[in-house]
Order: structure tokens, then C-alpha cells, then sequence
């Protein structure tokens, strides 16, 4: 399904005529769009993703023309019933309306001029509506003098994704804070609950399967630090620097200004860069961001290979835990249920490490004072964090917290392990140890009935060694 617009105005619709440097077009007078959206619907069918596919990103551009409008009338530079008009129409859009209206497709040619002249035609149109004027009546408000004033696309385009992404990131913070709790409740429902650990998928040393989830929420409470930390990086914008850093055709005033006026209406606390050149070619913090964001992709597929592999089964796999079944898995095997729900989670994980090298390639391919190829970072980074948001929630609600486990099951792969040796080579030695388990598996017996008909280790000393408690945290017997 295609999110973007028709250009070919309905039949029998009003129209209205707007020119640029090409040349007139007919515009259908439905739309608050202009002729530069046009052209650029045009140019871009690529995605049919839209702009307005993203309310966040739609919210920031508006922040910043209301941000600028009001900026620009203290300063003298529009008219104050214009700013006024301007932010209207930008509150409007903040509340939600007219989103569809954004209607170029994210990806695109020109470092995101397409979208940021999106924004100026829509937000000029709004206003004029505001005003009780008919849409195109640019010698009102118009989208380059009035909207776009002080403004360069190479300023608000890059910080208009941060600060979509900052909104985009709380959510997924809050998301990764949700499946840790989970995973947290799993580890003190487990607590008690004996099961072997596993090396290269071989029998280790016994373990809890509530140490095992604890290990899941300690990596995602850790996660969680580090991208906080790189959300942090994107609170520093470029905004005012306008074309290449250097300000051109803005007052000195107007940079610190806007800083003010976005921390106003946005509550998000960011600051100007310090070297505004430096920062309108550098996408270091989406490149931070990205690497993050495939880190934590990685880890949680980590996670969700190993629920798959634990579920295995679940009579001739592992069948340690059993996942809530959430729909049949089989169109020919009767009564098969698959865990699409941690296949899924790996899926997204899978796109998100693509992005990234997508993200990198883009922020290389750089030259000089701008980087042209935003317009893809900002798509990579929208799509895996709404995915990833949406990812979590859905293995959390669907899959974590329905999680049981096999106890009896599990204790009895404990015993009947010879990987338990390990526990009593402190003991018998190494080279003893080494010998019951390969009596163990040779005769088919158990390492505890070994011992005892060797009469090698007292009943108290084997009791002692093998106290699920001494087995899952650090303990040295004594030699008596």
C-alpha cells in the first residue's frame, strides 16, 4: 500500500497554479502542499514510505518553524501577524493534523531540501487558512521568506531528526526498561529451579535458571546506560548555521535564540554546537547511535536464539522452558507450535544490523561542508527504532512473561549429568574426577552412585558438594 500522494489533480477538484524555477505547475488545491512537494513526488517514488509516516519527525519539523516564526518576529525580520499565522499552523500540525500533508518519501535526492520544503509549504498554507486567504497566496505568508527565514535546509533537516529521535528513543528506553523488568521477575520466579549451563552446547556446570535470566536483564539494564548515553550525543544541534555553519543571512542573535525557543516547546534540553561548520557535516551521533542500537540488536537475538534452543523440542530437544503458544505453527503437521515470537524479535535484529552498515556507508560518503546522503540515515534509524520499540514489547507481553519452566526435568538432567564432577574435583583431584565420569558414561550411571560405591568421598562430603547452593555460587570444600 502507498502512503504517497496522487500529483494528478481529482476531476472536476479546484486547482491552483504555483511557479518555481522550472516553471508553472497545476497544484489539486485539496492539498497544503506545494509545487517543490510535487515535483519531489515526482522524483521520488522510491519507499512510498511518507514523511508523515513518522509524527515524531513531523512534530520536530513543526517545533522548528514555530520555534523560528517566533524567533523571527522578536528580531524584526517578518511581520508580527505572520509569525503569528506561522505558529497556528504549526500547533495544529503538533496536535496532529495534517500529517498526511508530508507527503514526500523519505528517502530522497537533495540532503532532505524535498522535506524541509514539504514543511514550509504546508506550514505556509496552514497559516494562510488561518488568515481566511485561499492556499498559494504566497504574497502573504510565503514558504521561503516568511517560513524558511533563517533557515537552511542544511540546519533544520538534521536538527529536526534529532530531536524526532530523541522523542523516538525515550519510547524505546521505556520499552528495554519493560523487558528487563520481565526478564528480572523470571530470574526470582526461577530462583530455585536447577539446570545445567551449557558451553558450546555441551554440558557445563550446573547453574539456576533464574541466574540464567538475571544474566538477560543485567545485559539490558547495561544497554540501557549505554543509550542513554549516546541519546545524550544528539542534544547538540546545528540549528542557525544555516547553509554550511557559517550563518549566512541570520542575526547573531537568532542561533541562541532558537536553542531558547526549542527548549521552550520541547522541554528536551539541547544546546547550540560550538563549532556550527563542524556540526552541519558531521553525523558522528547518528553513526554512535546506530552502532548502539545494532549492539543491542545483537545481544537481544543472542537472547532470543537461546529461548528458541532451551524450548527446543519439546520431547527430542531440550525442553528446559516452555513458551506460551501463540498460534499454530504447521499448515501440514498437526498440533506443532513454532516460537515465532523470539523469530520475529531476531528478524528486527537482523534489519537493524543492516541499517547499520547502510548508516556507515552514508556517513563516508560524506564530502566536505554537508553530507546529501541524511535523508537515509534518518529512514535506517526511524525504521529499526519504531521496529525495535515495537519488537521488545511484543517478545515481552507475547513471550517472556508467559515463560514456565520444567523444573523436575531439569534436576533430573542435573544428576544424571557427568558434568557435576566438576563440583567434587576439589576433592577427588582432577585425574580421580576425570575417571568416574568416564566410569559414569561408560556404565550409563550417575557420578553420585559412582562415588559411593568407590567409597571415595564420604556421604557427607558428596552431600555437601553437590547443595544445589555450593553448585550455583562460589564455594571450595575442605578437604577433611
Amino acid at each position: 500500500m502507498s502512503d504517497q500522494h496522487d500529483e494528478t489533480p481529482a476531476t472536476g477538484s479546484a486547482t491552483r497554479m504555483e511557479t518555481d524555477l522550472l516553471g508553472p505547475r497545476e497544484i489539486d488545491d485539496r492539498h497544503y502542499y506545494g509545487i517543490n512537494t510535487l515535483r519531489a513526488l515526482e522524483n521520488f517514488p522510491i519507499t512510498h514510505k511518507a514523511v508523515g509516516r513518522y509524527p515524531e519527525f513531523v512534530d520536530a519539523l513543526a517545533v522548528l518553524k514555530e520555534a523560528a516564526a517566533a524567533v523571527n518576529a522578536r528580531l524584526g525580520l517578518i511581520r508580527t501577524e505572520t509569525a503569528e499565522a506561522i505558529e497556528t499552523a504549526c500547533e495544529r500540525i503538533r496536535r496532529g493534523e495534517l500529517h498526511d500533508e508530508f507527503a514526500v518519501g523519505t528517502i530522497q535526492g537533495g540532503a532532505g531540501t524535498s522535506t524541509n520544503m514539504n514543511a514550509n509549504e504546508v506550514v505556509a498554507n496552514a497559516a494562510l487558512e488561518h488568515l481566511g486567504l485561499p492556499k498559494g497566496r504566497y504574497d502573504v505568508v510565503d514558504p521561503h521568506n516568511d517560513v524558511n527565514c533563517c533557515q537552511s535546509t542544511n540546519d533544520v533537516y538534521p536538527t529536526a531528526i534529532k530531536l524526532a529521535l530523541l522523542t523516538m528513543l525515550d519510547e524505546l528506553l521505556e520499552a528495554m526498561d519493560y523487558t528487563a523488568c520481565a526478564y528480572e521477575t523470571k530470574a526470582a520466579e526461577f530462583a530455585d529451579v536447577l539446570k545445567l549451563g551449557r558451553t558450546q552446547l555441551q554440558d557445563a556446570v550446573p547453574m539456576t535458571l533464574g541466574q540464567e535470566f538475571g544474566t538477560y536483564a543485567t545485559m539490558m539494564r547495561e544497554d540501557i546506560k549505554v543509550l542513554a548515553a549516546a541519546r545524550e550525543l544528539l542534544k547538540e544541534l546545528n540549528i542557525g548555521g544555516t547553509a554550511i555553519g557559517t550563518g549566512i543571512n541570520t542575526p547573531p542573535e537568532y542561533a541562541p535564540a532558537m536553542i531558547e525557543e526549542i527548549n521552550r516547546l520541547t522541554g528536551l534540553g539541547v544546546t547550540g554546537a560550538g563549532n556550527l561548520v563542524e556540526a552541519t557535516q558531521d553525523v558522528g551521533g547518528f553513526v554512535q547511535l546506530s552502532g548502539v542500537l545494532k549492539r543491542i540488536a545483537v545481544k537481544t537475538s543472542k537472547v532470543c536464539n537461546d529461548l528458541r534452543l532451551l524450548s527446543s523440542g519439546p520431547r527430542s530437544g531440550l525442553g528446559e522452558i516452555n513458551l506460551p503458544p501463540v498460534q499454530a505453527g504447521s499448515s501440514i503437521m498437526p498440533g506443532k507450535v513454532n516460537p515465532v515470537i523470539p523469530e520475529v524479535v531476531n528478524q528486527v535484529a537482523f534489519e537493524i544490523i543492516g541499517h547499520d552498515v547502510t548508516i556507515s556507508l552514508a556517513a563516508e560518503s560524506g564530502q566536505l561542508q554537508l553530507n546529501a546522503f541524511e535523508p537515509i540515515i534518518a529512514h535506517s534509524l526511524f525504521e529499526e527504532i519504531g521496529h525495535f520499540t515495537r519488537a521488545l514489547r511484543t517478545l515481552t507481553d507475547r513471550c517472556i512473561v508467559g515463560i514456565t519452566a520444567n523444573a523436575e526435568h531439569l534436576r533430573e538432567e542435573v544428576w544424571h549429568s557427568v558434568s557435576i564432577v566438576t563440583a567434587l574435583s576439589p576433592v577427588l583431584g582432577y585425574q580421580t574426577a576425570t575417571r568416574v565420569a568416564q566410569d559414569a558414561l561408560a556404565q550409563g550411571r550417575s557420578i553420585p552412585d559412582i562415588v559411593r560405591e568407590e567409597g571415595i568421598m564420604s556421604d557427607e562430603q558428596l552431600e555437601a558438594a553437590l547443595d544445589p547452593a555450593h553448585l550455583t555460587h562460589p564455594w571450595m570444600p575442605t578437604q577433611d
